[in-house]
């Protein structure tokens, strides 16, 4: 089985002091399992000061970490699942889909089929030989919307190198509770919740990233939205508008208390205190492609779920100016 390398180089905040070093190195690489982690401090691929430590190490603080490990670029289940998607774009080089919501991108723990990386290993076998299967980055479970996956090796460190350097854009449609009226941008930094180790929450010994908010049309208490990516951390959407006290309808992980505007129909009520994700869609990523340079545009159109809200919520406003 063949191996990529796996490096990286790290400084301690010290408000990490007292914590194990394998859940720090947990909140800080983001494209790393905790059971890799632990596979690479016990083999000696991660240092502390040029140290070998165990996963149970608790930091001090002010630290400097040194990771130099490797891991297989073959999945390691054979499960290939019809999966929902809707394949975009295809060639021998890249894939674009679009994910419906509810399905989980990567197995996992509480998720060990079921997942996008299933259905993408069923319709090209071939996948299954590169990291994640090919998938450069991210959507949340019920995040629908437009994802990039490579088809081989070369593909994966141009578009992951893309990414990285900010030269892939993508735009998010949400709805938010609040009036937006004018253009948000935040760059506060975002880092893995103390406690709730699902979530993640701004703070200052976080990792940098960006995200602008861009007003697209006012209901009566709510605003379709335009949410840019700067950077790509998790949740950081839903994390931003949470901080500018713009939360996502239906995110009650991240803020949403359901409001409603004053003698709302029983649909609006319906609507918008039990829709059942948050309403975030990946609707345009735009980047160039791995082999021949051409710059590609895709858009996905708004899903029902979230169309339906919005008709909603233009019919109430409509209805409450012509009263």
């Amino acid at each position: 089985m063949s191996t990529d390398p796996f490096t990286a180089d790290l400084h301690i905040p010290v408000s990490y002091k007292g914590q194990r070093i394998d859940r720090v190195l947990a909140e800080l690489l983001d494209d790393a399992s905790r059971s890799e982690i632990k596979n690479w401090i016990l083999s000696g691929s991660v240092t502390v000061d040029q140290c070998i430590r165990r996963p149970s190490y608790r930091v001090k603080g002010n630290e400097s970490i040194s990771v130099r490990a490797h891991r297989s670029n073959v999945l390691d289940w054979d499960s290939q699942q019809n999966v929902e998607f809707r394949v975009v774009f295809e060639d021998e080089h890249v894939l674009v889909i679009d994910k419906p919501p509810g399905v989980v991108v990567h197995p996992g723990a509480g998720n060990p089929d079921g997942t996008l990386v299933n259905g993408l290993i069923a319709h090209r076998p071939d996948l299954a030989q590169l990291p994640r299967a090919g998938i450069v980055h991210r959507l949340d479970k019920d995040t629908s919307g437009l994802l990039i996956v490579a088809t081989n090796r070369h593909s994966v460190e141009f578009l992951v190198d893309a990414i990285s350097n900010r030269r892939v854009a993508r735009d998010y449609l949400c709805v938010v509770e609040g009036l937006m009226d004018t253009v948000q941008r935040t760059d506060l930094r975002i880092g893995r919740h103390p406690v709730h180790r699902t979530r993640n929450q701004v703070r200052e010994d976080g990792r940098e990233a960006l995200t602008t908010f861009l007003p697209l049309e006012s209901f009566r208490l709510h605003t379709a939205v335009n949410a840019k990516l700067g950077t790509g951390r998790t949740h950081q959407i839903r994390v931003h508008a949470e901080a500018i006290r713009f939360p996502i309808v239906g995110d009650q992980t991240y803020g949403a208390r359901g409001i409603l505007p004053k003698t709302p129909s029983n649909q609006l009520v319906q609507l918008v205190r039990n829709f059942p994700r948050q309403a975030l869609h990946a609707s345009d990523i735009e980047f160039v492609h791995p082999s021949s340079g051409t710059a590609m545009r895709f858009h996905s159109e708004t899903p029902k779920d979230m169309q339906l809200l919005l008709d909603v919520l233009r019919e109430d406003r409509d209805s409450f100016l012509d009263s």
